[in-house]
């Protein structure tokens, strides 16, 4: 008898366990409702994820390293590093000094820094006109989630 106690308990542990997913992914849900979740991250119109703060670039010594998606860093490739973004979603940054704006496909963690959102390869940098400034006040719209491949 005591033996069937703890095999029920060890059971019912393991539905807790395969139900903590499913509740996670409840909780998403509920944060896709529109509802603003701070000051730096809205909902566009259109339902799009939308995030605003600092951006920057990755330094020349990255290039021909790995990243976190286990891709190689080439700095004339049109990539970036989001810390929550799944790999392979394509997003559209923008300078809101500038107004230019390019779409990069997230590859890597970072960055690393409060209040920075998003690094930018070399040649999106380029083409955002941050090179000289570093960091810079951008935003980023979700364009193509990874799922959608």
């Amino acid at each position: 008898m005591k033996n069937l106690l703890k095999i029920n308990f060890l059971n019912f542990r393991l539905r807790s366990l395969c139900l903590l997913p499913a509740l996670g992914l409840a909780g998403l849900a509920a944060c896709s409702s529109g509802r603003v979740a701070s000051k730096s991250r809205t909902a566009s119109p259109r339902g799009a994820y939308t995030q605003t703060g600092l951006g920057s670039y990755y330094a020349d010594k990255f290039a021909g390293r790995a990243t976190a998606s286990g891709s190689i860093y080439r700095p004339g490739q049109m990539t970036a590093a989001h810390n929550t973004l799944p790999f392979g979603t394509r997003i559209r940054v923008t300078n809101t000094r500038n107004g230019r704006s390019v779409e990069v496909t997230v590859t890597d963690r970072g960055p690393h820094t409060k209040g920075y959102i998003v690094d930018v390869s070399r040649r999106a940098a380029v083409q955002l006109d941050i090179i000289e400034a570093g960091v810079v006040p951008v935003q980023l719209v979700v364009v193509q989630s990874s799922a959608e491949h």
